[in-house]
């Protein structure tokens, strides 16, 4: 399968993460700066969506509890969550972002 368009680079504003399906998998397409980041969108404590979290300071948060993770590495930062996520490779292309789910850089196995 390989690199699919997540979304355009527009659509990633600083402080939120952007929800998107590409095969079986939702991940959280989520921007530090000029970097992008893709990961799991389910945080590994309580099955809620990261992408309804903020993103600040290169972590997401778990809206629900405040679990902290972050983008770089998809550990955890702070409790309730004690597993990390698992993260994507990602390239930006022209003025599109593409995500590889078919593998992680983290080495963490979707759930």
């Amino acid at each position: 399968m390989g690199y699919e368009r997540a979304c355009a680079i527009a659509d990633v504003r600083e402080d939120e993460a952007h929800a998107v399906v590409l095969g079986d998998m939702e991940v959280a397409v989520a921007r530090n700066g000029d970097e992008f980041f893709a990961i799991q969108n389910l945080c590994s404590h309580a099955a809620v969506e990261l992408s309804e979290g903020e993103v600040e300071d290169c972590q997401i948060e778990c809206w629900l509890h405040g679990s902290r993770f972050d983008l770089r590495t998809g550990k955890p930062t702070s409790f309730p969550a004690t597993e990390p996520v698992a993260l994507f490779p990602v390239e930006v292309r022209g003025d599109d972002v593409y995500v590889d789910v078919t593998e992680t850089i983290n080495g963490v196995h979707p759930s």
